[in-house]
C-alpha cells in the first residue's frame, strides 16, 4: 500500500534499478582509484566505465548462484571483455553493498528533509493565521486554561524543526563508505583505494570497519525516522481528539463525494490521521529491529541483511508518505473558532480559577487559604453546573477581599494570549517571513535540540 501512495522519487531510490546502478557506481569508483594508483590500465578503465547491468540476465544467474553479488558481477562482466577481470578487484560483497546503501540512504534523507521543510511551512502559516484564535487548553483531557490554536501549531512547528536537525545528524552518520576488504583490514587493497573511491562518491570512509559498516549508524537513521513518525502520530492524535463530535473544533479535509461509512451516510471520520497513527507504529517496530541488527557475530554475519531489505526501504517510504499526507491535512484543515469559543464557556468560568486564587494571594492571603476559598466555589460550580463568577460574587469571604469589579476583570480570556507575540518572535514565526509559504533559509538551518 505504501508504494502506491509514496511519491515517485522515493520509490525510484529504492528500486532494484537504482540499487544495482549504485552497486555499479561503487565498482567503477574503485576501478578509478586503482587506475589512479597505476594498477588498472587507463584503456581498460575507459571500457569499464561503459559497463552495464542487465537485470534480466542477473535474475537468470541468480537462480544458479543464489548470491546476488555474484549474479550482479556475472551480468556486468558479460557487458565487458577481458577488462572485466578488474571489476571487484580486492573487494568483498559488503564493500559494494554497504557503500551503495549509504548512497541510497543519503538520497532518501535529502528527500525526507524536503518533506519536513514543506510541513514546517504549512504549520508555520497556519500557526500565524491562528495566533489569536482562542481555544481551551486541556491537561489530562480536562479543561485547563485558554491557549490559542496558533500556539499549539507553533509547538508542532518547533518540534518538526528539531526533527529536521535530527535527520541532518543521522544523514551525516550514515554518509560514509566502506572499501576495506573481507574483514576490514585492507589486506587485498589499501586505505588509499578506499579514500579515493569514497571521494569520487561524494563522502568519506568510515574511520574503521569490519566486513560491514557498523549497524549503529543504520539504527540511528531508522530511530530518527521513528521519532519523526511519532511526532506525526502526536499531531494526528490531537486532530483526532479535536474532531470528536462532542468537540469538533477542527476537522481534517473531507472531499466532495467522500464517504466515511458504508452503513452511516452522515459519518465524517478522521481516517487520514488514523492512518498516520497506524503507520507510526510500523516505523517504531522497524526501529527495534534496526537496534537488534547492531549485534552481529564477530566481524559480521548476515542476520541483519534480510531485515534491512524490508525495514530500510519501508521506513523511508512510510515516512515520506506520512509527511506528505500530513502536510496536505494541515493545508486543508478546517478550523472552527466559534466552536472553540463555545467550548471555552462550557465550564461557566471555572478556567479562571487560578487567576482568582493568585488575585487573593496578591491581596495578602496565604496560598492555602486562597486555594480553599476558590476550590469550594469551583466544586459547587462543577457539581451544580453553576456560573463560577456568580458563585464567587455570592461568597462574602471572597468579596471581602475582591470586590465585584475586580472579579469581573479577572474573567478575561484574552489575558492568556498576552505573550503570544513574544513566543512567536522567539520562534521566528512572523507573517512577513512566512507569507505565501516562503521562508528564509535560516528557518531551515540546524537548530539546537
Amino acid at each position: 500500500m505504501i508504494e502506491r501512495y509514496s511519491r515517485p522519487r522515493m520509490k525510484r531510490i529504492w528500486s532494484d534499478e537504482n540499487k544495482f546502478d549504485k552497486w555499479l557506481r561503487v565498482e567503477i569508483a574503485v576501478c578509478e582509484a586503482w587506475t589512479e594508483l597505476g594498477v588498472i590500465p587507463r584503456e581498460a578503465l575507459s571500457k569499464i566505465k561503459l559497463a552495464r547491468v542487465n537485470l534480466k540476465r542477473m535474475e537468470e544467474i541468480l537462480k544458479e548462484t543464489h548470491h546476488d553479488m555474484t549474479a550482479f558481477l556475472g551480468s556486468v562482466s558479460e557487458s565487458l571483455g577481458d577488462e572485466s577481470r578488474f571489476i571487484h578487484l580486492g573487494l568483498t560483497s559488503s564493500d559494494v553493498i554497504d557503500t551503495a546503501l549509504s548512497l541510497q540512504l543519503i538520497e532518501s534523507a535529502e528527500l525526507l528533509s524536503q518533506d519536513i521543510k514543506e510541513l514546517i511551512s504549512a504549520l508555520a502559516q497556519k500557526a500565524i493565521k491562528h495566533k489569536y484564535t482562542t481555544m481551551i487548553g486541556r491537561t489530562h483531557g480536562v479543561h485547563a486554561e485558554p491557549i490559542s490554536f496558533g500556539f499549539k501549531l507553533a509547538l508542532w512547528t518547533e518540534e518538526m524543526r528539531r526533527n529536521l536537525q535530527r535527520l541532518a545528524e543521522a544523514k551525516k552518520v550514515i554518509a560514509v563508505g566502506k572499501i576495506s576488504g573481507a574483514v576490514g583490514t585492507y589486506a587485498t587493497l589499501s586505505p588509499e583505494v578506499e579514500e579515493k573511491a569514497c571521494a569520487r562518491l561524494g563522502f568519506v570512509p568510515a574511520p574503521v570497519s569490519s566486513q560491514v559498516l557498523q549497524r549503529d549508524r543504520h539504527a540511528q537513521f531508522i530511530t530518527t525516522l521513528a521519532i519523526i513518525a511519532s511526532s506525526l502520530e502526536k499531531f494526528a492524535t490531537e486532530i483526532r481528539g479535536l474532531q470528536k463530535t462532542e468537540t469538533r473544533e477542527v476537522e481534517e479535509p473531507f472531499a466532495a463525494g467522500q464517504t466515511g461509512s458504508s452503513a452511516m451516510p452522515h459519518k465524517r471520520n478522521p481516517e487520514l490521521c488514523e492512518r498516520i497513527c497506524g503507520l507510526a507504529r510500523l516505523v517504531r517496530g522497524y526501529a527495534i529491529t534496526s537496534m537488534e541488527n547492531i549485534a552481529l557475530w564477530h566481524e559480521r554475519d548476515i542476520s541483519h541483511s534480510s531485515t534491512e531489505r524490508i525495514i530500510l526501504p519501508d521506513s523511508c517510504l512510510v515516512v515520506d508518505y506520512t509527511l506528505t499526507l500530513f502536510t496536505s491535512i494541515m493545508r486543508g484543515l478546517q478550523v472552527y473558532p466559534r466552536k472553540m469559543k463555545r467550548d471555552i464557556e462550557l465550564t461557566k468560568g471555572l478556567i479562571f480559577s487560578q487567576r482568582v486564587m493568585l488575585a487573593l494571594i496578591d491581596k495578602g492571603l496565604s496560598r492555602q487559604k486562597a486555594y480553599e476559598m476558590v476550590q469550594r466555589n469551583a466544586m459547587k460550580a462543577w457539581k451544580g453546573n453553576k456560573n463560577f463568577l456568580t458563585l464567587l460574587k455570592a461568597d462574602a469571604e471572597v468579596t471581602a477581599v475582591l470586590p465585584h469589579s475586580e472579579l469581573e476583570q479577572i474573567f478575561d480570556e484574552q489575558y492568556y494570549l498576552r505573550y503570544m507575540d513574544d513566543i512567536f518572535k522567539r520562534l521566528g514565526l512572523t507573517e512577513a517571513q512566512w507569507k505565501g509559504g516562503i521562508a528564509e533559509p535560516s528557518d531551515f538551518a540546524p537548530r539546537a535540540i
